[in-house]
């Protein structure tokens, strides 16, 4: 087993202070969120870290349920709103320049939300009220952070549409939300997070059911604003065409534990867990000739209310069996070091890894 530090993290997560000369804009440390229900309780996070510096992009990816957007509402603080926060267990630390979130009072994190972190969410249809105009929902997400009448506000909705390439601005402006495009939609919603805040950028899914040719332009405006302002983005997604195209390091998420993280470069050429690789080999390649068919995995993501003990992922893994004893049953991985700034939650010997990768997986893909 692996030491843990304090937080119930492994050696080697990101768990120094934030006075520690760190240039993390977030840091997240063994964040938990559970979810109490008649069927029990929903594990949906279940002791995640990572830390996410100025001008890089962090991909998080995994199946559906595997607690990608439960991480970013609660980076957010958007669990806690309304009745139904009552009854969220959150734990860990989420800090944000200075700031622990997780125990801010409220108020607190309503007012860093929009101005010190934004978020595009996936379906900017059901995200934006369909009642009012385009411009006005931006001008008041201004006004709420900027004490400015609203000519100024409009104003700088008109510069932000104009910004993420919205044509004749000034009178899209006043369109409502059913009357743009999903590209469209899409594009004002990061005009929305950016009318505020250019340095941290949570976005979830921001490419989900739009063509290949506007993917890649809201792909390039993200990555364009980046570099223009520097921001620190998180991106959410299960397109692993986009993690290779616009992430700096990703971190692969199942049963609510991350399983892998590292540098693009290291996750896609040197993968070090058996779900990675299964992820990989159900991706479709274009700069290769094959006939080979995809290789699924195979089952079904594992229930958070009740997860599979040892590794989660034992009964989809065709290599449970390698580790001596039951150990891949009972046992539950921590994240460790098996590169520099590589980390991996896997039973398998470093050299049963590397043989599987280099004879049996790798030569497929």
């Amino acid at each position: 087993m692996t030491e843990l530090s304090k937080t119930g993290a492994a050696v080697g997560e990101p768990v120094n202070g934030p006075s520690d000369g760190s240039t993390a804009f977030l840091d997240v440390r063994d964040l938990k969120v559970h979810f109490p229900t008649d069927d029990g309780l929903v594990k949906s996070v279940d002791g995640l870290s990572f830390s996410l510096e100025k001008g890089k992009t962090l991909c998080i990816v995994g199946e559906s349920g595997s607690g990608k957007s439960v991480t970013s509402l609660a980076v957010m603080g958007l669990h806690r709103l309304g009745a139904r926060g009552k009854n969220v267990r959150m734990s860990g630390e989420i800090w944000l320049d200075g700031k622990e979130l997780i125990s801010a009072e409220p108020d607190e994190v309503r007012r860093l939300r929009g101005r010190e972190m934004a978020m595009i969410f996936q379906d900017p249809l059901s995200a934006m009220h369909p009642y009012y105009t385009i411009g006005s929902q931006i001008v008041e997400a201004y006004r709420v952070h900027h004490d400015v009448n609203k000519k100024t506000a409009r104003k700088r909705a008109i510069e932000m549409l104009d910004r993420v390439g919205i044509p004749e601005p000034g009178k899209r402006v006043d369109n409502y939300p059913h009357e743009f495009s999903g590209g469209m939609r899409q594009r004002a919603m990061i005009a929305m997070a950016l009318s505020n805040n250019h340095e941290r950028n949570i976005a979830d899914e921001p490419t989900t059911a739009l063509d290949v040719t506007v993917q890649a332009q809201i792909l390039d405006l993200i990555r364009d604003l980046q570099k223009e302002f520097g921001s620190a983005v998180v991106l959410i997604t299960h397109d692993l065409g986009v993690v290779a195209e616009i992430a700096d390091d990703v971190l692969v998420m199942y049963g609510g534990r991350c399983v892998e993280r590292g540098s693009v470069d290291d996750v896609f050429e040197r993968p070090q867990h058996p779900y990675t690789w299964g992820l990989l080999g159900s991706m479709p390649r274009i700069d290769r000739e094959t006939s080979e068919r995809l290789i699924p995995v195979k089952g079904q993501p594992p229930s958070l209310i009740n997860v599979p003990s040892g590794c989660a992922f034992h009964p989809r893994c065709p290599y449970a069996d390698i580790p001596k004893g039951d150990v891949t049953r009972t046992v539950r991985p921590e994240l460790q070091p098996v590169g520099s700034g590589h980390f991996s939650a896997c039973h398998l010997s470093a050299e049963d890894r590397t043989r599987i990768w280099t004879e049996e997986i790798a030569p497929k893909l």
